[in-house]
């Protein structure tokens, strides 16, 4: 049973290369991987920082999506206005590896003596790669399964505007403008012959607030909500605590999908280690074992007052 509800999710995913294409991954903690999608990000922490995170879906479902990122980001410039960062996915869905490599860049104007307002820009390239041999095919001579996919190259540009806040921030951001090139089901043999879709614009938004419950105790509300012209809404929301400044627990929602749970612990100044898990609430929970992500941020030449006060965002 197992194996044929696996054979089904596939038959969708690989579906999506004709028409908006594999969707992006998701995160429970990306409120700790927010420079993936808004590059305005970039250097907002004052200090320079290295995020790694690694999600393992549905575990125990062949074929399931696995995902690692990595960014890397830092102010420059004279007046630290303006940020640098690198930011790399790679994500793997059955046959499927598609791996994203941009750089970001942001320039930061000060709105007030606690706030500023970020712009940012987002270029690289998407890299696509499909081995059919991983299938189990029924007819093995069938044209549309013959030729690999390999290291398919589409380039990226995306943009993103970035508000905060020492308490407060909200941020907009499309991780790519540009149409890409996808194979349709008659064409998937033949690369020579392929048909092309246009991917859909992705947009995101993402918001949180910080309430200081007492000296020991900060409560942080966050949101993202992801949109797509055709697709449903994916909307996620969380509520964290940070206790003494060391200690986070907290639990997320996504809507119709998936209910969830998350721990950090700021091991360092410069360390802080987060660990979260999904249990979907979708049948997919009676063929898996739920979902997890396990994230590390190490953190360089921080400013003096971040490290007295570390910021929850």
């Amino acid at each position: 049973m197992k194996h044929s509800y696996f054979t089904i999710i596939l038959l969708i995913l690989l579906g999506t290369f004709s028409s908006n294409a594999q969707q992006d991954p998701q995160y429970t903690q990306y409120m700790y991987n927010t420079e993936v999608v808004n590059p305005a990000y970039a250097g907002s922490r004052d200090a320079m920082s290295f995020g790694l995170l690694l999600r393992t879906q549905w575990i125990s479902l062949e074929g399931a999506p696995q995902t690692g990122t990595f960014t890397m980001s830092s102010p420059i410039g004279a007046l630290d206005n303006m940020g640098l960062g690198l930011a790399i996915v790679h994500d793997q869905i059955g046959p499927a590896t598609e791996s994203n490599i941009n750089v970001d860049y942001s320039y930061s104007i000060n709105t007030s003596d606690k706030s500023e307002l970020s712009f940012g820009l987002k270029a690289g390239l998407d890299i696509l790669n499909v081995d059919y041999t991983k299938l189990n095919i029924f007819d093995q001579t069938d044209p549309r399964f013959q030729s690999n996919v390999d290291n398919k190259l589409q380039p990226q540009i995306g943009a993103g505007v970035y508000f905060n806040t020492d308490k407060f921030y909200a941020g907009l951001s499309v991780p790519n403008f540009l149409t890409t090139k996808h194979f349709d089901e008659s064409s998937l043999g033949n690369v020579n012959n392929a048909s092309v879709a246009a991917e859909r614009l992705h947009y995101f938004l993402i918001a949180g607030y910080v309430f200081d419950i007492s000296d020991n105790l900060k409560f942080k509300p966050a949101t993202l909500v992801k949109a797509v012209s055709g697709a449903p809404i994916q909307w996620d929301a969380s509520a964290n605590f940070l206790i003494n400044d060391k200690f986070t627990v907290g639990a997320a929602y996504r809507w119709s999908a998936a209910l969830s749970a998350m721990l950090g612990f700021q091991a360092s100044e410069q360390i802080f280690i987060g660990f979260g898990y999904d249990y979907q609430s979708t049948d997919i929970e009676e063929y898996s074992d739920g979902s997890y992500e396990l994230m590390l941020r190490f953190e360089l030449f921080k400013k003096p007052e971040r490290v007295l006060t570390p910021r929850f965002f």
